[in-house]
């Protein structure tokens, strides 16, 4: 069955902050103009929102840029933030950071706790709006190329399709999309990005990629302990101090609090489990204080790209760009990434529109690059580039080191570092690691990873190829169990990897791709690179409220 394709000046994949920030922003240009434009955005959740998930504090500064009447349009920023603490922990101990020492990057005056799943919900509506054609249940699955080399577009992906590959009866071929110019905002390891990285080589000037893995559940507690507005980070305990990483707790409106942790993808024990490691967190009186007596009411999880200014590959391809966490935008230093994915798609939306006057297609969108190298954004992640490298020295000497860098320096040192490697470099062999001992769930304020994606609503139609792809079967066991005592089953938050045993006692990896949450862990951190995250069917997934 042949496919269908559409054909648009603009498409866009991916309806988080930088898709949708990009859109808007492009209908606005042309609405200023008096010109038509066509943008397609198309979103592989079911609804916009369905697979955003997010701390979140949010600077609004980007989103004053897009829309300087926000508040009076209803914009869901509706918790500011009223009281800072940073606490350093120990097991069963904290201690406050006095706010004065704290560096500015660390402190949230004139911020917002929001769920930026519910604000990707209202720029939606913005964007429709304005004349945004917005297709949400629709995964970019497949580049399209034109005789040039240039990016033509995208496919959407095939649905009903069997689990063998075959057509199944309900069989339907994808869409293409064909564009003028198309800008990739999948957020972090986008599975097309990652693909137009490799083929225009986009990362030959810039250092690998480093990510973290955020692992956050939303809580109802109780009203006389609900401070509205009060923003909580920790580092410490439980992670050692070699392991990058720290917890937040956010309280917004409605007696509901934010919590999680971040961990950093390049940790080396492979017996470590970020998932445990945020159970623990919990039981810290710091935590357990504020969440006994309460629900939890939902859990998801997200890698995010962490690298800052070194790690950010070149943004523009002929055909197209890449915004947002698909490039790399956030802000590790600040905690926070949205009003850089917001930004970036702004910056890129004004380059493609003068590409567009100016009858252009399929080349370059150099203004991109060279306008965010003039703005607020790229002094704000000049200024944070050595936070990742410094905190890679342990947390201790690299807080001591970080707080010189900004306090002293101002984040104008004359030396740019460096990151140790890619995060899957990082394991020790399972030999030179001891094995933790973590407790077992009380189903009170700790939970298993089964409960736990049952509140992620999370779907996946079983008869269905496999989306969790291996390049080579026998890596789970030959390479991955016998060095490192498959840490898949540890770094996954979601259980998807099993190792089982057959009848005749011999080990198997089985991939519950049912499971899967989207947050990209195995993609990134599998040592051998063994693992290939591809698009499920549209509209699977987590289906994430509030987060």
């Amino acid at each position: 069955m042949l496919r269908e394709s559409m054909e648009y000046e603009v498409v866009i994949v991916g309806g988080g902050p930088a898709g949708l920030a990009a859109a808007i922003r492009l209908k606005q240009l042309a609405a200023e103009k008096g010109q038509e434009i066509g943008v397609c955005l198309i979103e592989k959740a079911a609804e916009i929102g369905g697979h955003i998930l997010s701390g979140a504090i949010m600077d609004p500064r980007a989103l004053s840029e897009l829309f300087p009447d926000w508040k009076s349009m209803g914009a869901p920023l509706d918790t500011a933030v009223s009281e800072d603490r940073v606490l350093m922990l120990t097991e069963g101990r904290d201690v406050r950071i006095p706010n004065w020492m704290l560096p500015d990057c660390l402190h949230n005056d004139g911020n917002y706790i929001i769920s930026l799943a519910n604000l990707c919900r209202w720029l939606g509506r913005q964007a429709e709006d304005l004349g945004v054609e917005i297709y949400p249940g629709f995964a970019g699955a497949e580049m399209l190329y034109g005789a040039d080399g240039s990016v033509r577009g995208v496919a959407t992906g095939d649905m009903g399709r069997l689990k063998d590959g075959n057509e199944g009866p309900s069989f339907q071929p994808g869409m293409e999309l064909h564009a003028r110019y198309t800008l990739f905002a999948e957020g972090c390891r986008g599975h097309l990005g990652k693909q137009i990285e490799e083929r225009f080589g986009l990362c030959k000037e810039c250092e690998p990629q480093v990510y973290g893995l955020g692992i956050k559940e939303l809580w109802e507690i109780q009203p006389e302990k609900h401070r509205r507005g009060l923003v909580i980070h920790s580092g410490g305990w439980p992670l050692d101090n070699q392991t990058y990483g720290g917890g937040f707790m956010y309280h917004l409106e409605n007696n509901l609090v934010s919590v999680g942790l971040v961990t950093g993808l390049g940790y080396s024990n492979p017996y470590l489990s970020p998932y445990e490691e945020f159970q623990r967190l919990k039981t810290h009186p710091a935590y357990r204080h504020f969440l006994e007596g309460g629900k939890r009411i939902a859990y998801g999880a997200r890698a995010i790209s962490a690298g800052g200014l070194q790690s950010m590959p070149k943004t523009i391809f002929p055909g197209g760009a890449l915004i947002g966490d698909d490039a790399g935008f956030l802000n590790a230093s600040r905690i926070k990434g949205s009003h850089g994915a917001i930004k970036s798609g702004m910056l890129a939306a004004e380059a493609c529109f003068d590409a567009l006057t100016a009858g252009r297609r399929g080349d370059e969108l150099t203004a991109f690059p060279e306008t965010f190298q003039r703005s607020w954004l790229y002094e704000e992640l000049y200024k944070a580039r050595n936070f990742k490298p410094l905190m890679a020295k342990g947390l201790m000497l690299g807080s001591i080191m970080f707080s010189i860098d900004q306090h002293l320096l101002r984040g104008k040192a004359p030396w740019t570092l460096h990151h140790p490697g890619a995060d899957h470099t990082q394991l020790k062999r399972k030999a030179d690691c001891t094995p933790i001992d973590y407790p077992k769930p009380d189903g009170v304020l700790t939970f298993d990873r089964l409960s736990s994606v049952f509140l992620s609503n999370t779907n996946h139609e079983e008869d269905q190829p496999c989306h969790l792809q291996l390049k080579d079967a026998a890596v789970p066991i030959k390479l991955n169990l016998a060095l490192y005592d498959a840490p898949e089953q540890r770094y996954c938050p979601a259980g998807v990897y099993e190792i089982v045993h057959g009848e005749d006692a011999s080990p198997r990896l089985q991939i519950n791709a049912q499971n899967c949450v989207h947050c990209k862990t195995c993609d990134i951190k599998d040592p051998s690179q063994n693992i290939n995250w591809a698009v499920p069917q549209g509209g699977e997934g987590p289906n994430y409220a509030n987060m």
